[in-house]
């Protein structure tokens, strides 16, 4: 039976977001041999790819307000700025996959998701659906969209992964970025949390370094619990690309197959 995975590689993972499109290429190239090796180890796994943007996009972004409206002739420009820096770093995700012998095709999202207000009210999910299908791996990415009400914004890759997740219905949502996962006080990770316990570690979740425009680790947070709410066969989990193998080890341990180690990070489900 197939196991659908969504995968976001995190912006703050594979560039560096204090730097202008600075891409962490060793970094990047071990974590696509893993996806490589976990996809051999489970040919039944259906993967979808989204990167962030990180020090492409982001700084483009802050720099232009996209998220917050277009409308003057140097505020589209902007908006084209955007979407050719997001672009940059997709290209370069997509050429890396391929290089490790995943075969990966870029699907732009400016080109399909329609918003209202900044929210995505429309998305083409077919051409998604017939790359699975097919046994592709899509590669998606945080971009700009034309609003029918306020011109242009920005989509983050969650807000992307969250509507396509809405038709696709996977079973994990898998979130590497640099971080071991959800941090509190003690520097220890939050195994778990719930709405229940939601409250309680809300004050413990900061921003995120460098420049994001689409908000930090307690949005998000809010975010993926409003997700599991309205999906609750699907949980998503958070944990850090930057160990050797961690990666690998994920995606194989929510693909069912045995490895050596727990599966490391902060699980967000419906409780």
């Amino acid at each position: 039976m197939k196991r659908l995975i969504f995968l976001k590689l995190g912006g703050s993972l594979i560039t560096d977001k204090m730097g202008v499109e600075a891409v962490r290429t060793q970094l990047l190239s071990r974590l696509v041999r893993e996806i490589a090796e976990a996809r051999e180890a489970c040919p039944e796994m259906q993967l979808l790819i989204g990167n962030g943007s990180g020090s492409f996009g982001h700084v483009a972004a802050a720099r232009a307000g996209t998220r917050n409206g277009v409308h003057t002739t140097e505020q589209w420009f902007g908006f084209a700025q955007v979407s050719s820096a997001a672009a940059r770093l997709n290209r370069l995700v997509t050429e890396a996959l391929l290089a490790a012998g995943v075969p990966a095709v870029a699907l732009q999202p400016s080109a399909s998701a329609v918003c209202r207000r900044g929210r995505i009210e429309s998305m083409a999910i077919s051409p998604i659906r017939a790359a699975l299908y097919a046994g592709i791996v899509p590669v998606i990415y945080g971009d700009v969209a034309f609003d029918s009400e306020i011109g242009g914004t920005i989509v983050s890759t969650e807000e992307l992964m969250t509507a396509i997740a809405f038709e696709l219905k996977p079973s994990w949502l898998l979130l590497a970025g640099q971080t071991r996962g959800v941090i509190d006080h003690q520097d220890q990770v939050i195994p778990v949390i719930t709405q229940s316990n939601f409250g309680e570690v809300e004050s413990m979740l900061g921003g995120s370094s460098g420049t994001d425009v689409t908000g930090g680790m307690a949005s998000k947070v809010k975010g993926m619990l409003e997700l599991v709410a309205d999906q609750p066969q699907m949980a998503i989990r958070i944990f850090t690309g930057m160990i050797n193998g961690n990666l690998k080890d994920v995606l194989l341990h929510h693909c069912g197959e045995e490895t050596d180690v727990a599966a490391p990070g902060t699980i967000i489900s419906a409780g």
